[in-house]
């Protein structure tokens, strides 16, 4: 990638598939928005540009892209690919750009404090994704003809699809008196069957009727 390329890609702004950081000051907090990418849609991480979009570069930026490769190699798995290049602005001063592909082995995670995290591109943010996300991610990798019946707890959901326009997951385990394995279960079969769809959300997803 060319400094002019890099220019005009911070010219566009933080976005679905754009990050800047001025440093890697928190390999462990960056390393997200690489799962994040990597989970959704691809994107590029440029380390040495301003959050305005002003490329000014970052001084030893081979120290920062140490860092960098050594947390993602460290803190994501399964193992993520990427390319990166590094352009010098001066004899001090460089950019490192990062670029991850949408990837096949979705989804990744963070491993940190003994849990299992994961995270979604969210227009310009990175937001921790649900289970429900996580089971989405995993399952349509290998798309199948999703075959369904239309029980009595499907016939709750739509009917408050029907009042509401969205629903959560734990509403509709109230509203249909069901356990949240076999909610969660119902709705992320019917996102794969193409009927619903699900809302990331840094709170809770909702799920709206999937528009034709």
């Amino acid at each position: 990638m060319t400094l002019q390329e890099v220019k005009f890609l911070a010219s566009q702004g933080e976005g679905l598939k754009i990050e800047f950081k001025k440093k890697v000051a928190f390999p462990e907090k960056i390393v997200r928005e690489v799962i994040a990418f990597a989970n959704t849609a691809g994107g590029t991480l440029l380390i040495g540009v301003d959050d305005d979009g002003t490329v000014s570069g970052q001084r030893y930026i081979e120290e920062e892209i140490y860092v960098m490769e050594k947390a993602i190699q460290e803190l994501i798995f399964p193992v993520l690919e990427y390319e990166m290049s590094s352009i010098k602005l001066n004899e001090k001063k460089g950019v490192a750009v990062f670029k991850i592909p949408f990837s096949e082995n979705r989804p990744h995670f963070l491993k940190e404090n003994n849990k299992k995290q994961s995270y979604i591109r969210v227009a310009d943010r990175s937001v921790q994704a649900s289970r429900e996300i996580w089971e989405i991610l995993r399952r349509e990798k290998n798309p199948k003809d999703i075959i369904f019946k239309y029980g009595k707890k499907e016939e709750i959901l739509m009917k408050l699809l029907g009042e509401q326009g969205r629903v959560t997951m734990k509403e509709y385990a109230k509203a249909g008196k069901l356990p949240y394995f076999l909610a969660s279960k119902t709705l992320v079969r019917l996102v794969l069957a193409n009927v619903l769809k699900i809302h990331p959300q840094e709170s809770e997803d909702y799920f709206t009727l999937k528009e034709d």
